[in-house]
């Protein structure tokens, strides 16, 4: 591929990937010619820009060598010739004028497919408003790279609508704090608010705020002098950096305690960093908690949180829990004891609900003990488990059940024969009751009643999402009980609504009304009671009563079951 131009060649390895994005006819063209064809058409376009359109020639270039789909789009439409191709793109655009703001806006480092929804309704031409260009090509003038200009267009619009006096006002006043111009150029493309400032000679207290953080980082605790002296990796400094400001740190009180651990922000790819927040993000605790367990503690960025196995008891007791209360443990959640793995601890905590309990310990000068555990090869083995799991291994569809048993241990089952006897009656994939589980999440279910619940009552994660709130919102709204009555009688999720459930709760209500029936029969006596018991039931309770309910509130087909 070295026949490849050099600007040509990442646009062809990064693009012709998905070729179905292509206009069909540019697809025609025979691939040997492609490159020749995007050169072709990015030179007549820089000369259309430049000489026709009176864009800066510099700038011009940018907007044609960046703008890979809306050019081949463009060409799409014009025959290809291997000797007069740059003239016949020319010649196209001289009665086609092109939409110059789709160009521009794909050129910025925008993603295509969002551009369509970015262009203004009733321009087409930067003559008709020349400010967004004019902000380009002011902050280009300062070595922005012009392809990057598209994080600060999405993550603050109001850049594009100052003038270009203004913007180099705010480059100068940021930069007169010490920095060079390349890392101003990475401050401001990680925290893009930067340049919104509070006026042309002045910025905003959260701003100022910032910068003397960043200055106490860069400068005073020297870490400037460990970056590289390119955009990419001042931009990539920022990035981690803005991770903690973004998890809730106030901006001007942590600069110092960033500087003094600057090795976590030189040593681990912000890939390691992103992992280890969504992991204790898990413990539901406050995001700003996290910020701060890390940024004390970076040493826990080596942790391998995601492949031991733990004994959840012998974990509670590294962590220092009671006796007394692993023994309440033990029998109030014996489904989630057992071994588990770490990248699983925290919904197992959450199903103990002790997640909030864990999560101080660690924060609390604990959070070594996350990385000396260890797990004897005996500890905690579960023979009833280990039956049943190797049986799997045998069954007729072997990955699908481990799929379902995977799901289990992720939202706190452990290894133990209760969850073997969950594993059973579930029925689906893997993917499908974690949409179900999360979808009763949503409805408001506390993580650890709900699996309680699903230890109950395992066919509640059997039924579609819609069908489920159905039920839940027919409990809260016209029954008028919370969701806590579920603790009781979790079944009442497994009872089909409109065979079952609304019309024996509406007949004893309409009972109760008129004074039919004193006695005050429980949801679970209403529900769960078998169709013959039922019948008899109403025959004792009145004697037109039978004949009511047939009239107007039984379901009219056959009720044979009364479970979805």
């Amino acid at each position: 591929m070295n026949f490849f131009p050099k600007f040509i060649f990442p646009h062809f390895s990064r693009h012709f990937a998905t070729l179905s994005k292509l206009p069909n006819n540019f697809t025609k063209i025979p691939s040997k010619y492609r490159p020749q064809a995007i050169r072709d058409a990015q030179q007549a376009l820089t000369d259309y820009l430049h000489s026709t359109r009176y864009i800066p020639f510099i700038y011009a270039e940018h907007i044609a060598k960046n703008s890979f789909f809306s050019l081949s789009s463009l060409i799409s439409g014009i025959n290809f010739s291997t000797t007069s191709f740059n003239r016949n793109v020319l010649r196209f655009l001289r009665y086609h004028p092109i939409n110059e703001y789709e160009f521009f806006f794909e050129s910025i480092g925008i993603d295509y497919e969002e551009v369509g929804g970015l262009l203004p309704s009733k321009k087409f031409f930067f003559s008709e408003d020349e400010t967004v260009l004019e902000a380009a090509c002011a902050l280009s003038g300062f070595g922005f790279p012009w392809n990057k200009l598209g994080k600060l267009y999405k993550e603050e619009i109001l850049i594009f609508k100052a003038s270009s006096k203004e913007l180099k006002a705010r480059l100068v006043k940021i930069k007169e704090c010490g920095f060079s111009n390349i890392s101003v150029i990475g401050i401001c493309l990680a925290f893009p608010y930067v340049l919104r400032g509070g006026g042309v000679n002045e910025l905003g207290g959260e701003i100022v705020a910032l910068l003397n953080d960043l200055k106490r980082v860069f400068l005073d605790f020297d870490l400037g002098n460990h970056v590289e002296d390119n955009v990419d990796a001042w931009y990539e400094i920022c990035r981690k950096i803005r991770v903690f400001y973004d998890l809730g740190c106030e901006k001007g009180k942590i600069g110092e305690l960033i500087g003094r651990k600057k090795d976590l922000f030189l040593q681990y790819p912000e890939e390691v960093l992103v992992s280890k927040i969504e992991y204790f993000s898990r413990f539901l605790v406050p995001k700003e908690d996290i910020g701060m367990l890390i940024l004390r503690n970076p040493e826990i960025l080596d942790s391998d949180l995601e492949t031991p196995m733990i004994s959840v008891m012998g974990m509670l007791k590294h962590f220092g829990l009671s006796v007394k209360k692993r023994d309440s443990i033990a029998k109030e959640y014996p489904y989630v004891l057992g071994r588990n793995k770490m990248t699983n601890l925290p919904n197992v905590m959450r199903a103990l609900n002790l997640h909030e309990w864990l999560f101080n310990r660690i924060k609390n000068g604990n959070h070594r003990l996350l990385a000396n555990y260890t797990l004897n090869d005996d500890e905690d083995l579960d023979k009833g488990f280990r039956d049943s799991f190797d049986k799997i291994q045998f069954s007729r569809t072997p990955v699908h059940t481990m799929e379902k048993l995977i799901f289990l241990h992720r939202v706190g089952f452990g290894e133990n024969s209760l969850t073997m006897k969950v594993l059973d009656h579930v029925h689906g994939t893997g993917s499908e009751l974690q949409e179900r589980f999360d979808s009763l999440l949503g409805l408001g279910f506390e993580f650890s009643k709900l699996c309680r619940i699903v230890h109950m009552t395992p066919k509640v994660l059997n039924q579609r999402p819609k069908t489920v709130e159905q039920k839940v919102n027919f409990l809260r709204h016209e029954m008028g009980v919370s969701l806590d009555y579920l603790d009781i009688f979790p079944a009442f999720l497994c009872f089909n609504l409109e065979k079952r459930i609304k019309p024996r709760y509406r007949f004893h209500k309409w009972l109760t009304e008129n004074g039919l029936c004193t006695r005050n029969y429980s949801i679970a006596s209403i529900v769960a009671t078998g169709e013959k018991s039922f019948i008899a039931r109403l025959g004792r309770i009145h004697p037109d009563a039978l004949n009511k309910w047939f009239e107007n509130f039984s379901y009219k087909e056959s009720d044979n079951s009364s479970q979805d």
